[in-house]
């Protein structure tokens, strides 16, 4: 299923406030902080591209900018808590920078009443907008800029998919693309159908020349986005063909995230096997290794079934890395049940596993769920979940030394300018002797030994 997509006239209409803004010289420098999945990352980039077309300025500092922008997420409680936290410290910043624009978008803004909220709440904020029609923001900027106004406007529509705006990429060498938005999934603990809204999936032959011309700028990495990728255009097959055309491109590395474990086809997991740029590395959400904490979460497959589905993975990319979301503590879980995601774990070896303990979303429906286990013990057994993984973790590291891998190097590290880093087909972040020129080239490495997440390697430089 194709969504409807926003029409080309309102598009040029931004680029029109755009023009209007540029004209203006305002000379204003902007800040962006982004919060939450590499789909806010995306959308920040989106807004990055229109906000330098209006002629403003990025920078790096917040104290530095006149206009910053809070890219907000809201999946778990301390993501809300965090971001509100740092949209009130800009307030002593403002006595001091009248002028100062604070905007606040994303998905925090379209729960019920969090818009209202801030308006009533904090009258310092002059702007206020919701996941599905951030692509106004020129027009938005202007109301601000141009006619002083304090600007609160969150669509609780789906939306249509916007296409042809400008964007500003964060990385010249691995970059994101939305292929589709919004989740039709609705599990019980997540917020994301009611704050992203319902599947829209992108036209193919968009998302297509959205890579040819990533590929063309450079770009040797693509990860393919959605809430859900395995039901691009409502399932099926739709996604492995989409797959296989982006393979045709020849962009070095494909990746995409994420995908629902329900959903995963033979098609799918044959790509793995057959397709040349398709990396070996896949993030599978279990989120729980007990069937009837799956049911509650609403999940639509059991523990037998993701097994099923990494047996198959493996058994056609054997060196597949797994990686996965778990939830410790869901309303209800009791310690024989946890103990189920504990044996799970163990018997899958993720490389890594993303854990957290449950945080209720108001508005899902396991927010009313009965939760009689405490904080205390949920924590003891979240501890005894990292401890596990980690001994995975350091075997599957441990796996490749001595090996030899392609690297495609992503910066010099923090702690030496003598040192770079950058990821392995299977996801491995290695670190190695080298220097900038590397940046951007896929390289060959010997694994040399292993650090707590990472690898250490050699290069392997060419005989002349």
């Amino acid at each position: 299923m194709i969504s409807t997509k926003v029409p080309q006239e309102e598009i040029q209409a931004q680029y029109e406030c755009a023009q209007k803004l540029s004209a203006l010289r305002t000379n204003k420098k902007y800040h962006i902080v982004t919060m939450g999945c590499q789909m806010n990352v995306r959308d920040s980039e989106t807004m990055s591209g229109w906000l330098d077309l209006c002629g403003f300025k990025k920078t790096d500092s917040r104290e530095d900018a006149d206009i910053v922008i809070y890219n907000t997420c809201c999946v778990r409680e301390n993501a809300e808590n965090k971001a509100l936290g740092n949209v009130i410290w800009l307030k002593e910043l403002k006595r001091f920078k009248q002028d100062m624009i604070i905007g606040v978008c994303g998905c925090m803004m379209q729960e019920e009443g969090v818009a209202e909220s801030l308006k009533a709440r904090y009258p310092f904020i002059n702007l206020v907008f919701g996941t599905h029609n951030a692509y106004k923001l020129p027009e938005y900027m202007l109301r601000v800029i141009y006619d002083h106004e304090r600007v609160f406007e969150v669509w609780n529509s789906d939306g249509s998919v916007p296409e042809g705006m400008p964007t500003t990429r964060n990385n010249s060498i691995s970059s994101f693309v939305n292929i589709m938005y919004g989740c039709n999934n609705f599990c019980t603990y997540c917020i994301v159908p009611y704050v992203r809204g319902r599947e829209r999936s992108r036209d193919m032959e968009d998302v297509l020349k959205e890579c040819t011309a990533l590929k063309d700028a450079g770009v040797n990495e693509v990860t393919l986005l959605g809430q859900n990728v395995n039901s691009y255009m409502g399932g099926g097959s739709a996604f492995a063909e989409l797959l296989k055309r982006v393979d045709e491109i020849g962009i070095e590395r494909v990746r995409f995230m994420t995908s629902h474990p329900k959903d995963i086809t033979d098609e799918l997991i044959n790509c793995f096997g057959s397709l040349k740029h398709l990396m070996p590395a896949l993030h599978l959400p279990v989120q729980a290794g007990d069937d009837e904490v799956l049911r509650r979460m609403n999940r639509h497959y059991s523990r037998e079934k993701y097994l099923d589905t990494v047996k198959k993975l493996r058994d056609v990319c054997p060196e597949i890395g797994l990686t996965t979301d778990i939830i410790v503590g869901f309303p209800g879980e009791t310690r024989e049940q946890f103990e189920k995601t504990l044996s799970l774990v163990d018997e899958v070896k993720y490389d890594a596993a993303y854990t957290f303990i449950y945080s209720p979303r108001k508005g899902t429906l396991a927010a009313s769920y009965e939760d009689p286990v405490s904080m205390e013990e949920k924590t003891k057994w979240i501890e005894e979940l990292i401890v596990l993984q980690q001994m995975h973790t350091n075997a599957a590291l441990a796996a490749q030394v001595g090996k030899t891998q392609k690297v495609l190097v992503e910066a010099v590290s923090t702690r030496s300018d003598k040192t770079v880093g950058g990821k392995t087909p299977r996801g491995h972040m290695v670190n190695f002797e080298g220097d900038s020129a590397l940046i951007g080239k896929i390289v060959s490495v010997e694994i040399t030994g292993t650090g707590k997440n990472t690898l250490r390697g050699t290069l392997i430089r060419e005989q002349a």
